[in-house]
This record gives structure tokens, sequence and C-alpha cells, in this order.
């Protein structure tokens, strides 16, 4: 285990899975994280001190230059869907990028890794969209032999899309939508993850990469499979623009007032905007099969961890076939 990974967001939803396999690879895995102490289930993807979290802000350059030293590899995979306090999407996804790849550069490391997300666009007026594109640009202008990753909406087992709206299914009889019709090609994550190993590892050639799932479907469609899933019947209703944007200022408002306390995790006016805009990969683009990668489809995963939602859990198939053998 000469070799050492510095993962920025190693804890978070794509951080693990990318750690987990960086160690299955035989690498030291340093895992940034603002918060150590709730990072530790990261320790037994390794052998004893393979994995181990340490403190990092990516908005200071002391932080995250003490990340970095001594680190092969480096994988960023830093990103906010709300901004809170200081935590700002300029802070983190535009200045925090481009932080990383500067200071990685200076300290001589030999690859990088950026995860960015799938539609990042300089010129929109979403700000999460707008700062993933200058994130971009300023690894590439600092590191120009990176390697990007486009993510479309991500999904496995600790996702906050599928769980969120299954969630949602459990406790309601209706299922409120903006940008029902708007198209997704969700991916998975263990396929976003084995992505930025192959960059990490040397074995994905510079440049964007654009990933989405082999299904690209329109939002609505996600949702009635979804609910399939959990084996639920529930009123999928898609509400006009104007009524997402009440709620998300409503929401917005509170999270000001309360300068971050009570965060705004239901639905924010950048968000909504986002909801109206497809994310799907673009034609041409360079992709999974790219790096030679099969990505898994949904149908094939969301069984796996959806199973929860269904009402009576991992009894529900069992009561569903004894259901059959009375009526025989």
């Amino acid at each position: 285990m000469s070799k050492l990974v510095t993962i920025f967001g190693g804890s978070g939803f794509v951080g693990r899975y990318v750690a987990r396999r960086m160690a299955k690879e035989g690498w030291r895995v340093r895992v940034a994280v603002r918060r150590p102490n709730e990072a530790l289930f990261v320790r037994p993807y390794g052998v004893v001190g393979q994995v181990e979290p340490v403190l990092c802000n990516i908005r200071d350059d002391a932080s995250v230059r003490a990340a970095l030293a001594g680190a092969d590899a480096v994988v960023n995979c830093v990103g906010i869907l709300n901004a809170v306090g200081k935590n700002s999407f300029d802070a983190v996804q535009a200045e925090g990028a481009g932080r990383v790849a500067r200071l990685a550069a200076e300290a001589g490391v030999t690859r990088l890794v950026h995860i960015s997300a799938l539609g990042a666009d300089r010129d929109s007026d979403s700000d999460y969209t707008r700062t993933k594109a200058e994130g971009e640009d300023a690894v590439l202008a600092a590191f120009p032999s990176a390697v990007i990753l486009r993510p479309s909406i991500i999904f496995g087992n600790e996702d906050g899309f599928f769980n969120r709206f299954a969630a949602m299914a459990r406790m309601t009889p209706v299922i409120p939508m903006f940008g029902a019709a708007t198209r997704f090609q969700p991916v998975h994550v263990e396929d976003v993850a084995a992505a930025a190993v192959k960059g990490a590892l040397g074995q994905a050639a510079p440049g964007i990469y654009e990933l989405g799932g082999p299904d690209a479907e329109s939002f609505h469609d996600l949702m009635k499979g979804m609910l399939h899933v959990i084996n639920r019947r529930r009123l999928l209703l898609p509400l006009p623009r104007f009524v997402g944007r009440l709620i998300a200022f409503g929401f917005d408002v509170v999270q000001a007032v309360t300068l971050g306390l009570i965060e705004n995790k239901v639905l924010t006016g950048d968000q909504l905007k986002n909801l109206y805009r497809d994310n799907v990969v673009a034609p041409g683009a360079r992709g999974f099969a790219d790096l030679g990668i099969q990505p898994a489809a949904m149908g094939a995963v969301l069984p796996d961890y959806l199973w929860p939602y269904r009402p009576s859990g991992q009894y529900d198939a069992i009561k569903a076939s004894a259901k059959n053998l009375r009526k025989a």
C-alpha cells in the first residue's frame, strides 16, 4: 500500500463508494471531511490504518494543503444542493473546486478526478449548475489533465431521490410533482464510483465524461416505476410552476431568517429551476462506453434497497405469495 489517494467529501453518498473501491485496489485512503468524527464508518473499508478520515475545510487553503500532503491521486466529491451560511455555491463548488485543483498541482499530485454534474452551464440562472461549470473551468485551468465526471441523478442505497419520494409515498396518498415531463437519466452510484476509480488509477483519458444510466425517463415515469417497486398506488399530481415558486420562496425565507438553523430541505428556488431542465447525456459526449463500464439499469437495483417502503417490508413478496395460495 505505497500509494495514497485523498478523497474530498469521501464520507458522502458518492465518496464512500469511491473510498471503498480505492481501498480494494490496495491504496491508502485519506477521507477529507469537515466532521471526521462522523466519518469513522469508512475505516472498515480497508485493513487497520488503511482508510482514515481527516479534518478538512475545502474553503481554506491551509486545510486543503494539509489533506493533500503526500497524495498521489485526488478525487473531489464535494458538492451541495442547498447553500447554507458560508457554504455557498460559489465558495464550495466554484472556488473550492479550483482550490483543490490548484493546490494539488502545486503538491505534485499526478492524477485528479473531479465530480461535477450533468447540465453544468456557466450561463445558467441556477447557482448550482452555474457554479458546477465554473468549478470545472477552475479545475482545468489549474490541472489540465484532470478527469471530470458529470453524472445525472445518482441512485443507490443512501440516495436522496428515490428514498425521499418512497418515504413520501409511505406517508401520503398524493405525490406532488414539479417538472413532471422533465427527462432524467439516473445512474447507479457504484458506476459513478467505478468511473472515478478509473480516473484515479490513470485508466481514463483526461477530459469530461457525461454519465447517464441506460434508462432516460420523465420525472413522472420515474415516480411511476418507483411506486411499482414499492408496491403502492399513489396519485402523481403535477403542479403548476408558480405553486412551486411560492413553496420554495416560503422555505427559503425561513432558512434565511433563522440564519440556516432551519435548513430548507423541502424545495429551494434553485432546485425548482433545475426540475424544469432535461438532465440527459448529450449526443456524442464521452461516457461510460469510453471508460469500459456497462451501467446498471434502475430495475435491477431499486428493489434491493427500496423494499423497506413496501407495505410489509421484506415480507411483502411472501404475503403476496401466501395470498395467491389461499385463492388457489
